[in-house]
């Protein structure tokens, strides 16, 4: 339901901690040069330059404290490529390394805690994470005090890895601390609450605690358009997340124009057929569809699967979620004969990609039984609607 989330975790940016023992114009240049090259998404400059770095780091000894920071920014380079292979050796042995240089207990030392847990965590090693997200936290909190800004990222990435786990009750506790100690620290209109708030928002929303959700994507937006602009990508998405709550409850009067504006926003932002405007569309086309404003809701659908199959290739089975969307637009409007070589192609797509015993093939012929029996063939509708009910039977007695 949900479409792209303005903040999923508070990343720490560990590549711009630089801990030097003695001057080096080589690595200082090769270092900053990747750095460099790394803000503005050069990755393959980025990778040349730390790689540069890194070796000549090593000629230093381990027991230079240039060198953890060299392993930990080439590793955080590849972590941003999903490169996790090549990223996880090199954390480790930077940890290892500013272990030994700086102490157990430095604030580099959490950095790459940290880094390593986030690499873990969106590989769903969540064992792998926890630990070295408390141990981070826990360093911190000793070095700056539990009240203390800073800690609001390893706070809220642990939240984040609960979050994925669906554990909310541990989750809750730590995005609400992470949300107290940004406000202490940096005051209640700063940005960074603006992603605190949103996380929050997030957890909420999941739990449908819409309450609780909405005032917090509210301020999350107030503050994002004062600090950023009404016309930012992270506007654009506190909108439409605002718009889930609405959604979510049947206030689909309200959620329009948000969502209206979250797509307005990404059009210009993102141009007008990226991939990622099908589900802005798809949200507005729904909403239009729920408030029978369905000459309003059919080119959203069009153009989301018009984008969709460009994308992703016609057979993919996103493209049957939206095919089905239209037909059941037609269908609510009695264009039976528009809604039918729609459902039959989404049912070979879902036949094929998902196969033919799947959930989600259940519900298309379920949609498909719908339309037959509001053209008169009761037969065929029963043959689908059984079919469907025994795939629903096979699904649940395998869970048993």
């Amino acid at each position: 339901m949900k479409t792209p989330t303005f903040l999923s975790v508070l990343t720490l940016a560990a590549f711009f901690c630089v801990a030097a023992a003695g001057p080096s114009v080589t690595w200082d240049k090769a270092n900053q040069a990747g750095l460099d090259a790394l803000r503005i998404g050069h990755n393959a400059e980025a990778e040349k330059q730390l790689a540069a770095a890194l070796k000549e780091a090593e000629t230093f000894g381990p027991a230079d404290a240039r060198l953890g920071t060299s392993l930990n920014n080439l590793a955080s380079l590849y972590d941003t490529q999903g490169k996790y292979e090549q990223a996880e050796p090199l954390y480790k042995r930077a940890l290892a390394v500013r272990e030994k240089v700086l102490g157990l207990e430095h604030a580099e030392v959490a950095v790459t805690l940290n880094n390593l847990a986030d690499l873990y965590r969106v590989q769903g090693k969540f064992g792998l994470a926890e630990p070295l997200y408390k141990r981070a936290l826990a360093i911190k909190e000793r070095a700056l005090g539990p009240e203390h800004a800073n800690l609001a990222t390893t706070l809220s990435n642990l939240a984040e890895l609960y979050r994925a786990q669906e554990k909310y009750d541990l989750a809750e506790p730590l995005y609400k601390r992470a949300l107290a100690v940004t406000e202490k620290g940096l005051g209640a209109d700063s940005p960074a609450i603006a992603l605190c708030a949103d996380n929050l928002a997030s957890l909420y929303l999941t739990q449908e605690k819409y309450d609780l959700a909405e005032p917090l994507y509210k301020r999350a937006l107030t503050i994002t358009e004062k600090s950023l602009g009404a016309e930012h990508a992270n506007t654009g998405i506190l909108a439409g997340s605002l718009g889930d709550v609405y959604r979510a409850q049947g206030k689909f009067e309200l959620a329009a124009p948000l969502y209206k504006r979250a797509l307005v926003i990404a059009e210009s932002a993102l141009g007008p057929d990226s991939p990622d405007l099908a589900p802005r569309l798809n949200n507005l086309a729904v909403t239009y569809k729920a408030l029978k404003k369905y000459d309003l809701a059919e080119p959203l659908y069009k153009r989301s699967l018009a984008i969709t199959e460009k994308s992703l290739g016609t057979e993919h089975r996103s493209v049957a979620t939206s095919l089905n969307n239209l037909a059941m637009l037609y269908q609510a409007q009695g264009k039976h004969d528009l809604a039918e070589p729609l459902h039959k192609r989404a049912l070979a797509i879902k036949e094929k990609t998902l196969g033919a015993n799947h959930p989600s093939v259940a519900t298309t012929l379920e949609n498909y039984a719908e339309l037959l029996k509001a053209t008169k063939r009761p037969a065929e509708a029963a043959a689908m609607l059984k079919r469907a009910a025994a795939i629903r039977a096979k699904k649940f007695g395998s869970d048993d």
